[in-house]
């Protein structure tokens, strides 16, 4: 009997600590940024500090739900969350509620809610299951195939609910199937599109073009063991191919303020007038972000002593720029640690991923994983200025019920999964 009762409280509490620490810290953090400079009233819901400590209560209990649930219903019910979660998807089309020209929430009295937040974990169930029930690497071209268009269903969903940031985070898969035996060839062709894209908008399609088809008849030329002539051609017509439809893309299909905040990252303007004009709307809320950072120093200006968080230089701070008010209250210090528990957690995530004894598991946990990550690493990008602005949230740290319940869910999931592993010793 002592058996039976202790198992239910054998899981892996390293990560549910640093769970807890993302999430009291990011609590704090919002409070500065929204917080008027009166007396706080923790039970105030009209204000986002008050709001999220409310989300944070209720998350406690949903926990308590997905660790009720036995492990085998997550696999067994895979698909069905799945397809329930693009019906949630396709219902936005019809009863979704426009915010800030994105489609993308069901509105429920005075509460919101983002499908695409809880779609990230039904598709990372739905990968996960698929590939299980290969019993064997992704190797096939059918395989590959069916893998993708899991994936590429629900981001083409989100895609035409204009939200491109939500749709980014599912090129985050490409690393769990890179792990499960897909082959090189499409990391190497992701990264040559990424390269080209970037050099093609800076210096032109005709000049990316001609020089990829240099440097790969230089590479063709000089080695020994020479690959058919048919292959290099054909290299070089997809890269000319890529450089001129990524310009194309670039002038007629990205929105204006897409195309500016690219511009404004590669520094295509040269005329200062519509530079300035453009850093004014585009680039505001990263150029206060980047002074409320830098403003901070090396152990910041104390909580709730910021005054550029205090004085609202940067607008939604609580939500996706809430990383510059660690970089102002708590400085370098402080932006350290933020950095170094999500490391933390993500390095915490892998390494139970490959302990575990179900490819289903272990497929779910690299998910688990490379979603966060890709969050992580752009949401932060973002806020420094190191990429284009791209509006992600940071996982358990930005303010908002439907982000933090999304990343909660697709967490605490494997943390249930991984308690078949250590309940079986």
């Amino acid at each position: 009997m002592q058996r039976e009762t202790n198992r239910y409280f054998k899981f892996d509490w390293i990560t549910i600590i640093l769970f807890l620490l993302l999430v009291a810290y990011g609590w704090l953090n919002i409070l500065s940024a929204s917080h008027t400079g009166q007396t706080i009233d923790y039970l105030d819901f009209s204000q986002p500090y008050g709001k999220q400590l409310m989300f944070i209560f209720l998350t406690f209990a949903l926990i308590v739900v997905i660790l009720a649930i036995d492990t085998k219903f997550y696999e067994r019910f895979a698909s069905l969350i799945y397809i329930v979660s693009l019906l949630s998807l396709v219902g936005l089309f019809i009863f979704g509620k426009n915010v800030n020209g994105a489609t993308s929430w069901y509105a429920f009295g005075g509460m919101t809610i983002q499908p695409s937040e809880f779609a990230k974990t039904a598709t990372a169930l739905a990968v996960a299951k698929y590939i299980s029930d290969l019993h064997t690497d992704i190797k096939t071209f059918k395989d590959q195939i069916r893998t993708f268009i899991v994936i590429a269903i629900p981001a083409f969903l989100i895609l035409l609910q204009n939200d491109a940031g939500s749709t980014i985070v599912y090129a985050a898969f490409f690393f769990v199937l890179y792990r499960e035996g897909l082959p090189k060839i499409y990391l190497t062709i992701g990264i040559l599109l990424v390269l080209i894209a970037i050099l093609a908008l800076k210096f032109g399609a005709l000049a990316t073009s001609l020089g990829a088809t240099t440097l790969i008849l230089t590479y063709h030329f000089t080695r020994k063991r020479k690959p058919a002539f048919y292959n290099t051609l054909f290299t070089i017509i997809i890269c000319g191919i890529l450089a001129f439809g990524i310009k194309f893309f670039y002038s007629n299909i990205l929105q204006p303020h897409q195309q500016n905040r690219i511009t404004l990252w590669l520094r295509l303007e040269k005329d200062p007038v519509k530079l300035e004009r453009m850093k004014k709307r585009e680039a505001y809320n990263l150029i206060q972000s980047e002074q409320a950072i830098s403003s901070g120093g090396w152990t910041g200006k104390g909580f709730l002593e910021g005054t550029r968080t205090t004085g609202k230089f940067v607008p939604e701070q609580h939500t996706d720029y809430i990383f510059s008010t660690v970089g102002e209250e708590w400085g370098f210090a402080g932006s350290v640690f933020v950095i170094l528990l999500f490391v933390l957690l993500l390095l915490r995530i892998l390494h139970l991923s490959e302990l575990q004894k179900s490819q289903f598991s272990r497929v779910y946990g690299y998910s688990v994983a490379a979603i966060m990550f890709i969050h992580f690493m752009i949401n932060i990008g973002m806020v420094m200025g190191l990429i284009p602005t791209i509006g992600i949230p940071l996982p358990f740290f930005s303010y908002g019920g439907s982000g933090l319940w999304g990343f909660t869910i697709l967490l605490f999931i494997f943390i249930k999964l991984d308690s078949n592993r250590i309940n079986e010793w």
